[in-house]
């Protein structure tokens, strides 16, 4: 009797084997139970440790100091540690070059010509090569097979697309050339990022956000177990059963967390850590649900990183991002956030400078279209300080003048490997690189 149906269990032992693989894939090498587990059972900070602030550090804010310290002096930048269990990747010999590839989606509608024109001499040299998607035109060289969830359909197509020849690093982004989520110190150009994003730290870190600033999306973001809608948040409340849906056999965070908005760096070495299978399931569950391509797409902003790092929350020190990332080097982070300080009082100076202009037009218009000679007294309110516009322009010009002269004092700095192995917190030894 038992002999009969021995090859039946045989086929539903090796299935139920197979389904674990594709399910758990790279979760398995350091979770070794797979089973479900309730939000966030023994994992990640409790409801009641965010409530109280315990365990989730404070952002940094333009010109924001921590509470009860003296400007400046005694500033102590946010940090959290890096919870991903990987051990870091290793960088090639120093001086050695880098395949890269930039990858991204687009509308027919949207102008990609910024990549040929600002990063045309990367491309010619073959340090760089392109991936542009077109998610809306069937006949486009490359596109997805299905225009939804946003960026996610063409990220995880281009991987599985090239899976058995992938480049050392992968660079996922926008078709926008400028937007407000790219780096601010880097005049919110994605040609910039680029150019400067250093493929060795994305190499050491596997995965890197290409947003080094943390607002928003940083320490504590999306919580999964959360019951009250949020306009700004529209995924928070079905992400718990969205979870359970792409990692069945893994437990439900209590907080995901990374700086928006869905652009990342990552490493051959770590997107080969997940089995090809894994990455085709999770595009069919984009293909397959039911939910919308806006929110579809928003459940992966904030599970990237936990994707590529098994870290739910992924918030690297702002400026080693920026140095190890980037080659800014401020010297300390005192230093970064003083930039970021005078910037902040340069748009308040910009902005009273707009005031003081947007009157005086308007008592040259009342001028102009008055004949009776009473404006004056109507308009006593509205006429701006005489001579105010000289001294809010001087000031414009010298604080753009200290930013400008700091931004290339930090690009200097950025050139030695050993300033940005030092500002980034890791060991360096001569001949290490960067």
């Amino acid at each position: 009797m038992f002999r009969r149906f021995l090859p039946f269990i045989l086929v539903g032992a090796l299935s139920t084997l197979f389904l674990l693989s594709v399910f758990s894939g790279r979760q398995l090498s350091w979770r070794n139970i797979p089973q479900l587990i309730g939000l966030g059972e023994g994992y990640g900070p409790t409801v009641e440790q965010i409530a109280s602030g315990e365990n989730i550090l404070p952002d940094l804010r333009e010109g924001k100091t921590q509470p009860d310290e003296e400007e400046w002096r005694t500033f102590k930048e946010p940090k959290i540690e890096n919870m991903s269990p990987y051990p870091q990747g290793k960088t090639k010999p120093a001086g050695s070059n880098y395949t890269k590839t930039l990858v991204v989606p687009r509308l027919k509608s949207e102008p990609v010509g910024w990549i040929e024109k600002e990063l045309g001499d990367l491309i010619e040299s073959k340090l760089l090569k392109t991936a542009v998607y077109t998610v809306d035109d069937r006949k486009a060289k490359l596109h997805p097979p299905k225009n939804k969830g946003h960026e996610v359909m063409v990220y995880l197509s281009f991987i599985i697309d090239n899976y058995e020849d992938l480049p050392d690093v992968s660079i996922f982004m926008h078709a926008h050339r400028f937007a407000w989520h790219n780096n601010e110190i880097m005049d919110t150009d994605a040609a910039q990022m680029v150019r400067h994003l250093s493929p060795e730290r994305v190499t050491r870190e596997g995965y890197m956000n290409l947003r080094c600033h943390w607002d928003p999306g940083c320490p504590d973001h999306i919580h999964p177990g959360e019951t009250t809608r949020n306009s700004d948040k529209q995924e928070e409340v079905i992400l718990g059963d969205c979870w359970s849906e792409l990692f069945p056999f893994e437990p439900i965070p209590t907080v995901l967390a990374q700086p928006c908005c869905a652009q990342f760096a990552v490493s051959r070495e770590t997107i080969l850590r997940i089995p090809k299978m894994r990455y085709i399931f999770m595009r069919d569950w984009i293909t397959r649900t039911e939910l919308s391509d806006y929110l579809s797409g928003r459940i992966f902003e904030y599970t990237w990183q936990y994707i590529f790092s098994a870290a739910p929350i992924h918030c690297p020190s702002m400026s080693a991002c920026y140095c190890d990332g980037y080659g800014l080097c401020f010297g300390t982070p005192e230093n970064f956030d003083r930039w970021f300080e005078t910037r902040f009082r340069l748009n308040e100076y910009k902005e009273d400078l707009r005031v003081w202009e947007e009157k005086a037009d308007k008592i040259e218009q009342w001028r102009k279209d008055t004949k009776d000679g009473k404006f004056l007294e109507e308009a006593e309110l509205f006429v701006p300080e005489y001579g105010k516009d000289v001294k809010l322009r001087n000031k414009i010009r010298e604080l753009q003048a200290d930013l400008d002269k700091s931004k290339k004092e930090a690009f200097e700095r950025g050139k030695d490997p050993e300033q940005r192995a030092k500002e980034s917190g890791r060991e360096w030894k001569e001949g290490d690189g960067f």
